[in-house]
C-alpha cells in the first residue's frame, strides 16, 4: 500500500488556450487535487495501487481538492486548515509554451501540522508499505527528519522528494534514521552535497548520507538509481510530450507502485520513467493513461 502526507496541497488548474494574448476562451480546463504529494498519490492510484493520504485542507478550494482526490481513488483523511491555495498552468497551442502561476503556500498552524502527523502515524500502523513526503514544508512543521522518524517508528518505509533545508533535515540522522528512499533531481542533489558532479558521484554521495535507495532524475538525460550494489540509468527516447507539469510526481508514484509490489530497482525505474513520460502527453498534473505507462515501461532502456 502507498500513502501520502500532504501538508501543502493545492487545487491545480490547467487551461489550454490558442495563444497567450488578449482575451482567451479555454479550449480545455483540467482541475485536479494538487500539490506534489497528492499528484504522486493520484499517479499511483491510476496505476492500480491502493492509496491513502492525509491532507490539510480548507475553504472552497480545499473542498474541491478533497472531492477530486477521492474521485481519483485516494482514501483521503482531511485535517481542517486555512483555505487551500490554487496553482494555475496555461498552455499555449500556438507555440507550445507553458506559463505557471503558483500562489504562495498557505500558512499551516502548528496544531494542524501536529494533527496531520498524528493522523498519519495512526494510519501508518494499519497500512504497511510506503509513505511519501513530497514538496516543501510549512514553516510551522518541526522538520522532515522528525516526520520520517515517527512514520518509520510506525513500521512503514518512507520516501522523500524535497529539496533545500527540508532535504538536509531529512537525511541529517544518517543511515538508520534517514528515509528509505530519497528521490531528487540533479540540481537538488548537487545542493545537498555541495556542488554538481557526475550523476553516479551524486548518487554515491547522497547514499552515504542515507544508506537507502537513491534516485536522481536528470531531465531529458533520464534517471539514475542505486541500492548500494549497483548503479542503474534509464532512458526513453521519442516521447517528450508537451505537458511536463507533474511528471516528477508521476515518476515518484510509478516508482513506489513498483517497489511496493516487490519489483527490483531496474523494473521500478522503468515504470517510473514511463509514468513520468505518460504524464507529459496530456494536460493536467499527474493525469495519465495507465495503459500507455505500462506499454512505455517495456520500451525504457535500463543500463548499468
Amino acid at each position: 500500500m502507498i500513502s501520502a502526507l500532504a501538508l501543502s496541497p493545492s487545487l491545480d488548474v490547467t487551461y489550454e488556450v490558442e495563444e497567450l494574448s488578449g482575451i482567451q476562451r479555454p479550449l480545455s480546463v483540467h482541475k485536479v487535487a494538487g500539490g506534489k504529494a497528492l499528484n504522486a498519490a493520484r499517479a499511483a492510484a491510476t496505476l492500480g495501487a491502493r492509496v491513502a493520504a492525509v491532507a490539510v485542507l480548507g475553504g472552497g478550494a480545499g473542498h474541491d481538492v478533497a472531492a477530486g482526490a477521492r474521485a481519483d481513488g485516494v482514501d483521503l483523511h482531511v485535517v481542517p486548515g486555512d483555505p487551500t491555495r490554487s496553482c494555475v498552468s496555461v498552455f499555449s497551442r500556438a507555440d507550445g509554451r507553458l506559463t505557471e502561476i503558483y500562489e504562495h503556500a498557505v500558512p499551516v498552524s502548528v496544531s494542524a501540522v501536529s494533527a496531520a502527523l498524528d493522523a498519519a502515524v495512526r494510519l501508518a500502523r494499519s497500512r504497511p508499505g510506503w509513505w511519501l513526503l513530497s514538496g516543501g514544508l510549512p514553516a510551522s512543521a518541526s522538520g522532515v527528519g522528525e516526520i520520517v522518524r515517527r512514520l518509520r517508528g510506525a513500521g512503514v518505509r518512507v520516501a522523500v522528494d524535497t529539496h533545500g533545508e527540508p532535504l538536509r533535515d531529512a537525511v541529517a540522522g544518517g543511515p538508520g534514521a534517514a528515509p528509505d528512499l530519497v528521490k531528487v533531481n540533479r540540481a537538488e542533489a548537487g545542493v545537498l552535497v555541495g556542488g554538481d558532479a557526475p550523476v553516479p558521484d551524486l548518487l554515491a554521495a547522497v547514499r552515504e548520507r542515507t544508506g537507502g535507495l537513491v534516485v536522481i532524475t536528470d531531465g531529458a538525460d533520464g534517471a539514475w538509481g542505486t541500492d548500494g550494489d549497483r548503479v542503474l540509468r534509464t532512458t526513453l527516447d521519442g516521447h517528450t510530450g508537451g505537458f511536463p507539469v507533474g511528471s516528477g510526481d508521476s515518476f515518484l508514484g510509478g516508482l513506489l507502485v513498483a517497489l511496493d509490489r516487490g519489483d527490483d530497482l531496474a523494473a521500478a525505474l522503468a515504470l517510473a520513467t514511463a509514468t513520468g513520460t505518460a504524464n507529459a502527453q496530456v494536460p493536467g498534473a499527474a493525469v495519465l493513461d495507465a495503459d500507455l505507462a505500462r506499454r512505455l515501461a517495456g520500451r525504457v532502456t535500463v543500463s548499468g
